[in-house]
């Protein structure tokens, strides 16, 4: 097929208009949702209305308020199947889900990393993937938020991921692989590499088939098939002169129309079944390349979309017709330009994420302006035909057809009335014989009469028109998920298929039939009839189930209903219909007994597949799915009538059933046109369509119950089934456990027999050891006797050498104890003279400090003194001045005042004669400043607070006493202080006064000890008259120490015992220093302890808020 020429002049005169255009006045203001720091909530807070001229449901946008508010941008979006909840994820790893029918929202998961792709479609509707930026793939449960699986392997950034629309297999793809995944495991399955020269686009899944698509950077595109993953065909190379290289894809629902697009206006329509290029779509010239493409999904095309939206480098996303090349609309601006966008299954929703990394939702009902246009009306009026002929026929011809016809001319009422009439007639018509996909029944029969067949091209799209299939996903898949019926386990020991991939696809379809109706799990012929479609359909399972299931429900009824007997009844209207019309036939059937289940029920149970070739039965089928469900039984009585001269010759019943069940050279056309005649001869007290209802189709979202068979039998077999299966099981079980037993026999006979020859291995190797041994023995006896004899010369050696050792450590004990004696002398010679120094010193430095105490006592005395006299004096002027001043404004407000002034003036001497006689400049100084600034505060405020002064100066008052009240606690808790302070010094002194006396009976152990000692070496080592004059030595020192008089004070009192009559006066003198010093010391910490309590009680600073200072 030779490519189309470009339909630029199309698509060019529609799309004119879009670059001529402004963006246009502003409609209503859109419904804008931040969703800041919520984690749920709704997604709008009133009924959502598009925007005129925009189709905006709702803005979302994510800011985070704070210090550096900002705007988190959102990257990727993506629908579920089905088309009502949104996936969306932003660049810090946040992923919400948007609930479009119950207006909420929720933060799933943190990610905490830009995602790069999301899916939403897979088999557990609560699961979603999301690639990430450090090239992994995580699988997380919208429900539970928990990671589900962590998938890893890529080594780039993940750009798509691609689900199966079984949602079991998921394609991931980076630049430089693509990764097929199984999501029960979630383990890899295949990858696919290619050379960096090359590199990869995308991968994909095509829809509704197990055909996988790979768009590599050269511009080639390979298609593979998902089982073998063997390559099933590649796309021709484009036309020549075209250097558009693919950036970007979009395949239809449907999967056959495949649109390629990149740095260029132009678009590229492959047809996938022909494997051609069929059309070159160009763009306005202001789209210079094209970023992303997506079809926009309609319920009423068939799987055939015709709307394609193209993203442009301008941001401006347009959507477009295919087909006649007309722009629909357009979403987004130069000003609020698109960076991706979703389009949901259902096609009720776009989602796209802006440049300004907000998230927009478009209504696509608003946004298509043909979808808005009101109905026709349902009254009409009927005018003049003469005044309305013209009119009549342009809307005939506008909405029947789009060729150009000439008007009728009128000639009368009575043509006006008969067109009239049939105008009528044709509309009832036209809606019974309407089909899915813009099909008419009527004149799709009239196309098969004609041609006597459906062209092969468009034969599928034909069937499933014609049986209005519903193709319910969600429930194929639960049958499917269910896995394989037990029925069909070992199916390919009765049907030795060749294809494997043959025997899996008619495997999972009988078992989704058996799941579906337990009838199908029992009858034997079900196979051969679904075989034909299962053959014909393999590429998608979905369509295949959902054929044999109609020619179930349709074509077979009352099939079942003497089951496991073929159909009596089916067969006895075949007979009837035979014997009206060709009786010498039927006799001679009978003649040699062969009944209808020899003639037709083979081929009624094998759909005419054994009888018939692949084009002879596609255009049987052709007729069948054209007609009403009893042209099946016809077109079996017309194959036999059609036989009717072989069959007058066979006289064997072995010959008549092999000829209804090999192929045999009739003309299938023949025996077509005889069954539409028996269709119109045969009477109508024995037609089949008499008996036989009419064509029902499939329910949509859920598949019909199928009921129609003696339940009781099926449950019977399926019961005996189950039995004789577990009986099979318990004698496998047997049998296994019988040869489990043998077999540990024979092992335990084995391990019997080794256990013997080892016993006599040990027996024998245990005399040989004995042997040894004993001659082992005799050596060792030997060897002890030699032992001893060596061990008695070294215990004389060892005694020898100790006797030795301790001579030589006895003189080296004391060596160490004479340099031991010579130290401690030296130490306490040395520790005498330098307490007599320490308490020469200590003397001087107590007089001198006692000295400068009194001068500085004194001189701090007079400038307390000097300090009160004058801060007192100041204090008076200010007050005077100050009082004068008041007592010109207010007379009764001075005189509360003066009153106030002198009681407080008495509280202070009262005050000061009791805690203190002097106070420090410092804090004199700060209660004239704060006496200043409440003097200012009172001057601001005396004209708004003269109804507040008898009340303050009450306060005052109250306050004041219990300041007076708190300085005698104060003072009387220093006191208390003090007193605890001196008993504590005592306390010290004592427990300094018993450490010198353990210390001394210490040195007195020690020194009784070394003379023990001393004593015990006197025999050996010659030292009694050392001894002796260290004892007499000792006694003397301890006569000096007992002279000495015992004092608390360490420091002046502890000098060595020869000195003490010499010192006598000297300690005195110290006791009354150290005393004096004391005192001294007391008095200066009493003064400072009055300073500052007074200070602290004159100006608290919890109550300096409350007081008012007055003049």
């Amino acid at each position: 097929m030779a490519a189309a020429p470009p339909a630029t002049a199309a698509v060019g005169a529609a799309l004119r208009e879009e670059d001529e255009r402004g963006s246009g006045g502003a409609g209503p203001r859109m419904e804008s949702s931040d969703l800041g720091s919520r984690q749920q909530g709704p997604i709008w807070h009133r009924k959502p209305s598009p925007a005129a001229r925009q189709g905006v449901i709702v803005n979302i946008i994510h800011s985070v308020k704070g210090y550096h508010s900002k705007t988190i941008r959102f990257l990727n979006v993506a629908f579920d199947s089905s088309g009502d909840s949104l996936l969306a994820g932003d660049h810090q790893g946040n992923i919400y889900v948007f609930d479009l029918n119950g207006n909420r929202f929720n933060l799933v998961q943190r990610t905490m990393q830009a995602c790069t792709a999301l899916a939403f479609n897979l088999r557990r509707k609560t699961e979603f993937l999301v690639a990430l930026a450090d090239y992994s793939v995580k699988c997380f449960d919208t429900e539970t938020k928990e990671l589900v699986s962590w998938m890893r392997g890529h080594d780039s950034s993940v750009s798509s991921i691609s689900v199966h629309g079984s949602g079991r297999y998921a394609i991931t793809t980076s630049t430089d692989t693509a990764q097929l995944w199984d999501l029960d495991t979630f383990q890899r399955k295949r990858k696919l590499n290619v050379r960096q020269s090359v590199g990869i686009q995308k991968v994909f899944f095509l829809p509704l088939s197990n055909t996988i698509l790979s768009c590599f950077k050269d511009n080639s595109v390979f298609a593979w098939e998902f089982d073998t993953l063997h390559c099933k065909y590649r796309l021709p190379t484009p036309v020549e002169g075209s250097v558009l290289l693919y950036k970007v894809f979009a395949v239809t629902r449907d999967g056959r129309i495949f649109v390629a697009g990149g740095k260029s206006n132009h678009l590229h329509l492959w047809c996938l079944q022909s494997k051609q290029l069929i059309r070159i779509i160009q763009m306005p010239a202001k789209v210079r390349a094209v970023r992303h493409l997506e079809f926009l999904p309609d319920s009423f095309d068939g799987g055939s979309n015709q709307v394609l939206g193209v993203l442009s480098q301008d941001n401006i996303m347009r959507f477009i017709n295919i087909e006649t090349c007309k722009l629909l609309f357009d979403i987004g601006s130069h000003e609020e330009g698109i960076s991706t966008a979703a389009v949901s299954p259902n096609g009720r929703y776009i989602a796209s994420v802006m440049e300004n990394g907000s998230l927009n939702l478009y209504s696509v009902q608003a946004l298509d302006q043909e979808g808005n246009k009101p109905p026709p009306p349902m009254f009409k009026v009927v005018k003049d035909w003469s005044k309305c002929t013209s009119e009549a026929n342009k809307q005939a011809m506008r909405v029947t057809s789009g060729r150009s016809e000439w008007p009728w001319k009128s000639k009368g009422s009575k043509i006006q009335t008969r067109l009239l009439k049939l105008q009528v007639n044709s509309s009832f018509e036209n809606k019974e014989n309407e089909l899915p996909g813009g099909l008419n029944k009527k004149r799709l029969q009239a196309l098969l009469k004609g041609f006597g067949e459906y062209p092969a091209k468009y034969r599928m799209f034909v069937w499933r028109s014609l049986l209005q299939l519903p193709e319910n996903h969600l429930a194929f898949s639960s049958l499917i998920d269910k896995g394989t019926h037990s029925a069909f386990v070992n199916i390919q020991n009765a049907y030795p298929i060749k294809s494997r991939k043959l025997l899996r696809v008619l495997q999972r379809t009988l078992s989704a039939l058996a799941h579906w109706s337990a009838i199908f799990a029992e009858t034997p012929y079900i196979p051969l009839l679904a075989f034909p479609f299962v053959k014909l359909f393999q590429n998608n399972q979905l369509i295949c189930f959902e054929v044999v299931a109609t020619v179930v429900v349709n074509f077979c009824q009352h099939w079942f209903e003497y089951f496991p007997n073929p159909p009596v009844n089916v067969l006895s209207m075949m007979e009837n219909v035979l014997a009206h019309h060709d009786k010498e036939l039927l006799q001679h059937l009978i003649k040699y007994s062969v009944t209808s289940q020899v003639y037709a029920w083979p081929l009624l149970e094998t759909l005419f597949s054994e009888v018939l070739t692949r084009e002879e039965w596609l255009k049987v089928f052709d007729n069948i799915f054209s007609n009403h469900p009893s042209y099946f039984l016809m077109i079996a009585v017309a194959y036999i009538i059609c036989s009717r001269a072989p069959l007058l010759h066979c006289n064997q019943t072995a010959d008549f059933e092999y000829f209804f069940h090999h192929r045999n050279n009739l003309d299938i056309n023949v025996v077509i046109k005889e069954a539409y005649h028996l269709m119109e001869a045969t009477p109508l007290d024995i037609h089949p369509q008499r008996m036989l209802d009419d064509f029902i189709p499939l329910t949509k979202g859920q598949y019909p119950v199928f009921n129609k068979y003696p339940t009781f039998i099926v449950d019977y077999q399926t019961q005996e089934r189950e039995r004789i299966r577990q009986d099979e099981i318990e004698y496998l079980r047997e049998r296994q456990l019988a040869h489990e037993l043998e077999a540990k026999a024979q092992e335990r006979k084995a391990e019997d027999e080794a256990w013997y020859r080892k016993q006599e291995l040990l027996r024998e190797a245990e005399e040989q050891r004995r042997k040894i041994l004993l001659e082992e023995e005799k050596k060792l006896a030997e060897q002890k006797q030699r032992l001893a004899a060596v061990k008695r010369e070294l215990k004389v050696k060892e005694l020898q050498f100790l006797d030795a050792s301790r001579r030589r450590f006895l003189k080296y004990q004391q060596d160490q104890r004479q340099m031991e004696l010579k130290r401690l002398d030296d130490e306490i010679a040395r520790k005498a003279s330098m307490r007599e120094q320490e308490t020469a010193a200590t003397v001087q430095d107590v007089e001198v400090q006692r000295l400068e105490f009194e001068s500085q006592r004194q001189l701090f005395e007079q400038h307390l003194i000097k300090d009160q006299e004058a801060v007192t004096k100041e204090m008076k002027e200010e007050v005077d001045a100050h009082r004068r001043k008041v007592d010109l404004e207010d007379h009764l407000v001075q005189r509360l005042m003066e009153i106030e002034r002198e009681e407080k003036q008495k509280a202070q001497i009262v005050a000061e004669e009791n805690l203190t006689k002097a106070e420090q400049k410092r804090f004199d100084t700060d209660w004239r400043l704060q006496a200043l600034h409440k003097l200012r505060r009172d001057d601001q405020n005396r004209e708004k607070h003269y109804e507040e002064i008898a009340k303050i100066l009450h306060d005052n008052r109250v306050k004041e006493a219990e300041l007076l009240k708190t300085m005698r606690e104060a003072e009387e808790k220093k006191w208390e202080e003090v007193i605890q302070k001196k008993a504590q010094l005592e306390e010290e002194q004592k427990a300094a006064a018993a450490a010198d006396e353990h210390r001394k009976q210490f040195l007195e152990d020690k020194i009784n000890d070394a003379l023990e000692l001393a004593e015990k070496l006197q025999r050996e080592d010659g030292y009694f008259e050392r001894l002796r004059d260290l004892k007499a030595r000792r006694t003397e020192r301890g006569v000096e120490l007992q002279r000495v008089p015992r004092s608390g004070n360490i420091c002046l009192n502890d000098l060595s015992a020869s000195e003490s009559s010499s010192h006598m006066s000297l300690d005195r003198r110290r006791e009354e220093l150290a005393c004096q010093e004391q005192e001294l010391m007391a008095e200066v910490r009493r003064l400072r302890q009055k300073l500052t309590s007074q200070a602290q009680t004159r100006r608290p600073p919890s109550r300096f808020q409350a007081t008012k200072w007055t003049p």
